[in-house]
């Protein structure tokens, strides 16, 4: 039986009367109630977590298994997730004949741009929402609210429509009969640009805008008032405190919204589409010379054909979500400590 003495006031040792053998002590620990139940209970929660993380990886691991398989593997019954001939073949096919490298900058420019104005209207929309009384700031939310309920397809034709004769007077409302004679009367094609994406970001109407400025605002009334009380005692103006103070505070929250805003436009297909008639990212999907390189045994075979159609499509998607792969791991860490003050979590 162990012996309690009282060492110091905060500190209680426990003095055993015997030294216990590690046979004596496990003896010990499994001939009580209670262990076998948690034993049994953490391997089932092993062997659950366990079948969870292989359905969701094995796919990931087939698809990268099968891209470096040849044609011949492709279609060969008795290979599973090991090539029995390694090649590089589909990834070189997708660099030289897709313009892998083309698309990849070209994706890299636009994402970049939308991420970096996005971030910058939801902080400012945000921190105004937030912080500021005004007449009309639930009618403000409220507008941001419903650009996340309507459906973006019904908007499709209009904003089409709308970048495709693009007039800028017209749309301020002015009589601008002098100044469109100064333009030739012409009214400004916007497709096939970066323009239209660049213009709906600046005004908060891209794509998850209002979850950008709903995040920024939850963040913001999170803030302290006596911080930005604190600067104006000190004679700093409205945009020097939100510049110096609020902004060094709201970095963790704003890798968030630049990484929320950077992948999903890179995965977009409908403003992308929309705009540009054809996209340098779909191209990579595209196979027309691929066809003449597949044996004849391959070809005239319609399943062997379209499977190994499917592993060029799945290798093509495995090379545009890497570089996200990549963001991620180098950011994981501000983009949880953004979502942990976002508000969004208990």
């Amino acid at each position: 039986m162990p012996t309690i003495k009282k060492d110091t006031k905060n500190k209680i040792v426990v003095d055993y009367e015997g030294k216990l053998s590690f046979k004596d002590r496990t003896i010990r620990k499994f001939k009580a109630s209670n262990t076998w139940v948690k034993i049994g209970i953490n391997v089932c929660r092993f062997i659950l977590m366990l079948g969870v993380s292989f359905i969701i990886i094995y796919p990931f691991i087939s698809r990268i298994a099968s891209s470096f398989m040849t044609k011949e593997d492709v279609v060969d019954s008795t290979v599973s997730l090991i090539p029995k001939n390694f090649t590089m073949d589909t990834y070189k096919y997708l660099f030289t004949e897709n313009h892998y490298a083309e698309a990849f900058l070209h994706t890299v420019i636009l994402s970049l741009l939308c991420a970096f104005v996005q971030t910058f209207v939801a902080c400012l929309v945000g921190y105004g929402l937030a912080k500021f009384k005004f007449k009309g700031n639930k009618l403000v939310m409220g507008a941001v609210i419903v650009t996340l309920v309507i459906p973006h397809s019904a908007l499709k034709i209009s904003m089409l429509q709308h970048f495709s004769h693009f007039d800028i007077f017209r749309v301020l409302s002015w009589d601008y009969a002098g100044l469109l004679q100064l333009f030739s009367g012409k009214s400004i094609e916007l497709t096939n640009t970066y323009w239209p994406f660049a213009i709906l970001s600046i005004c908060g109407l891209a794509f998850k805008n209002g979850l950008y400025i709903y995040l920024m605002r939850q963040f913001f009334k999170g803030v302290p008032d006596e911080l930005e009380e604190s600067a104006y005692v000190d004679g700093s103006g409205v945009f020097r405190t939100f510049l110096q103070i609020i902004i060094p505070l709201s970095v963790p929250m704003m890798i968030t919204i630049f990484l929320f805003s950077f992948s999903w436009q890179w995965t977009d297909e409908f403003y992308t589409s929309m705009f540009f008639k054809s996209t340098a990212l779909k191209q990579i999907y595209m196979m027309p010379d691929v066809y003449k390189d597949v044996p004849l045994s391959l070809r005239t075979n319609y399943a062997g054909a379209s499977l190994y159609y499917s592993v060029i499509k799945n290798t093509a998607g495995l090379m545009i979500i890497a570089p996200l792969i990549v963001v991620y791991l180098f950011c994981q860490r501000y983009l949880v400590q953004g979502i942990e003050r976002s508000g969004l979590v208990g």
